[in-house]
């Protein structure tokens, strides 16, 4: 998400009242746990996998977390250390060229995706501060134990008092003068640790759809063997300093410079696990398998990624009963520079322009992408039906927790309810049984109600469920059946108590609050670690489940951060940089690290392969082919677009039911 810095809450009420708050949503709503009735195909498996659980975090990028991983010996990781970037202690290495970053022109004419006028800058602008001031630096969000532990419940216990530490002690936009030698970075990647301990909170950069295609500056003349997209990702401080998350459509103020977005250079930042950093999820990856080939599937943020996830495909303005229309003037993207600017978009902004008519040459931005795709040497289809404008970044699903349709005259930034198809279809039709686990779902269903009777309803302080995240949300038949709502969308409260019973669904996908999601500014990584933590030890408590379980730990996009992997195009959408996955089960073991090329929508295949289902549509992405590739990169499709199904993470034939 692009900044929830809104939903700080800096006015605290006792524990009691927050306890009773807590309380009150829950008898209000919540909906027992009840075990699989067997009249079902969950057993129906082509591999020993009986569960999937697939838990979601927020925006951090591959090399941003794993950028000194050193895996276990015979095993081989590309990241920024293996490459030479960076040395085992975070300074340069003898290859930081690699990442250095350039500054750019676009102005007078079109949006381009690989910008003219490109130099190396010497030192790369000061990264900014964001996230929790206070004034002092050990209490955020929380003022106490108590009010935390009540409000905040998706915590392994030891990360509790995680919820108090961390507040920056800085204005946020202002220089970050907690980052070691900050007036001296150079031109690329640089350690946000120890200046910025691991447990504080830092800046966002920006994560939006045409700002990343930008970044990740995608030239088809660069193309070659070892880099098929020919995406140089040279201009992530560049995108951040003259547009950041957007305008809105305002004109670009006055006296406008590079600290004017208030996020400077912070998309070069990464955390170091030979120090330290990130110590449950670096233990997961030694333990168990991880991907250093996984990407987000959309080029932007929360909202586009979890879509595709769920769907498999971009969702797209409607009259809500399934036929295409034009949004608003100022809901369209326009990312053409305004005159007399470098690279301020005309129309573009966390509450403005969203949706893009991509299967139309005339509309701003679209050129720049798909004359790109068909330039490449495997020319790539947009995917874009004509007359459909696709929804490119955060906006609020077209239902309301209780299932009301929320009216655009009360939210004009709403995507319709969609028709569109997506994964619970599949599992429904296969009668295989499904759950989505929101945390703080409970909590937003009393807010939902409260707000249909009065829409100045003041909401629950401590809700902060993601309602951007939920795919089946957007869907008109799950949100308008209170059957189907109720059987398939769920609090974590429901999740806990179903493992402990083992009485999960074949497939549960997991987020957490605002709170524990990691997204930087409004959470920290350890803090989803701690999250995640609760998931798998409370699975590996429960023998009978551990041992057909697959627990697949990602995120939701790299949030803006630099990484230094291939990206391959599949469509207009995406696909963007890579992050992380991690995959816990007894069939995963031994610190894998597997290469062969997956994004979010590889996680349909597995689910489709596994319960031998169809794909979602004739047009959504889980119809690509499986990856080949060749001697010249095990990173690159030589059978471009493709993805895989993430069955060769797993070791079929040899498990290990022991928990670590």
């Amino acid at each position: 998400m692009e900044s929830r810095l809104s939903q700080w809450r800096k006015y605290l009420p006792t524990a009691k009242q927050v306890l009773a708050a807590v309380v009150a949503t829950q008898l209000m709503v919540a909906v027992p746990a009840r075990a699989n009735d067997g009249n079902n195909n969950d057993g129906k498996t082509t591999s020993p996998i009986k569960h999937v659980i697939i838990i979601i975090g927020e925006n951090r990028s591959f090399d941003h977390v794993f950028a000194t991983y050193v895996p276990n010996k015979g095993q081989t990781v590309d990241n920024l250390l293996s490459k030479g970037i960076v040395n085992a202690d975070g300074t340069p290495g003898p290859n930081y060229a690699l990442s250095a970053q350039s500054s750019a022109v676009d102005s007078g004419g079109p949006f381009s995706i690989s910008p003219s006028g490109k130099a190396v800058f010497p030192s790369i602008p000061l990264p900014l501060a964001g996230g929790p001031e206070f004034a002092t630096a050990a209490a955020a969000p929380f003022l106490s134990l108590e009010v935390a532990t009540t409000a905040e419940t998706g915590l392994f216990p030891t990360y509790d008092f995680d919820l108090l530490t961390g507040a920056t002690g800085l204005k946020g936009g202002t220089t970050d003068n907690r980052i070691d030698n900050i007036n001296n970075l150079g031109a690329g990647a640089f350690q946000l640790t120890p200046g910025v301990r691991y447990d504080d909170y830092s800046a966002s950069p920006v994560h939006r759809f045409y700002q990343m295609w930008q970044q990740m500056d995608c030239d088809a003349t660069k193309a070659s063997a070892t880099n098929g997209s020919g995406c140089q990702a040279d201009l992530f401080p560049w995108v951040e300093t003259t547009i950041g998350a957007g305008d809105n459509g305002n004109a670009q103020p006055a006296n406008f410079g590079p600290a004017s977005t208030g996020e400077g250079s912070t998309s070069m930042a990464f955390y170091n696990v030979q120090n330290g950093d990130a110590p449950y999820f670096k233990h997961l990856a030694d333990t168990y398998a991880l991907s250093d080939n996984f990407h987000q599937s959309v080029m932007g943020g929360t909202g586009a990624n979890h879509i595709m996830f769920g769907f498999g495909d971009a969702i797209w303005y409607s009259d809500g009963k399934g036929n295409a229309l034009t949004p608003p003037t100022n809901e369209i993207e326009n990312p053409d520079p305004q005159t007399g600017t470098n690279n301020y978009y005309d129309q573009d902004g966390y509450s403005g322009g969203s949706y893009t008519a991509c299967a139309d040459l005339s509309q701003p931005g679209v050129p720049a992408v798909v004359n790109y795709l068909q330039a490449l040497p495997r020319p790539v289809k947009p995917n874009c039906d004509a007359g459909h404008y696709y929804l490119l970044n955060n906006y609020n699903p077209g239902f309301l927790g209780n299932g009301v349709p929320l009216p655009l005259t009360v939210s004009p930034f709403t995507i319709p309810p969609s028709s569109v198809r997506h994964i619970g279809d599949v599992l429904m039709e296969g009668n295989v049984s499904f759950a989505y686990y929101g945390e703080h779902w409970n909590r937003y269903v009393a807010d939902s109600i409260a707000e249909e009777a009065s829409p100045t309803a003041t909401p629950n302080p401590y809700d902060l469920y993601c309602n951007i995240c939920n795919p089946f949300q957007y869907a008109t038949d799950i949100m308008s059946s209170t059957t189907l709502r109720t059987e398939h969308v769920k609090d974590t409260d429901d999740l806990y108590a179903q493992i402990k019973a083992g009485t999960i669904p074949a497939v549960s996908i997991v987020k957490p609050s605002g709170y524990t999601d990691g997204h930087p500014a409004s959470s920290k990584l350890d803090l989803f670690e701690g999250f995640t933590e609760k998931i798998v030890a409370a699975v590996q408590a429960n023998p009978g489940l551990w041992k057909d379980t697959a627990i697949f730990i990602t995120f939701d996009e790299g949030g803006g951060y630099y990484d230094s992997g291939y990206v391959q195009p599949v469509d207009y959408f995406g696909d963007g940089t890579r992050i992380p996955l991690l995959v816990v089960s007894p069939y995963a073991h031994e610190g894998k690290v597997g290469h062969v090329y997956y994004d979010h929508v590889s996680l349909d295949k597995f689910i489709e392969r596994n319960w031998s289902l169809p794909t979602i549509s004739g047009r959504s992405r889980d119809n690509l082919p499986e990856p080949k590739s060749s001697g010249a990169s095990a990173y690159v499709p030589t059978n471009s677009p493709a993805l895989g199904d993430l069955f060769g993470l797993f070791d079929w034939e040899n498990p290990n039911f022991s928990p670590d």
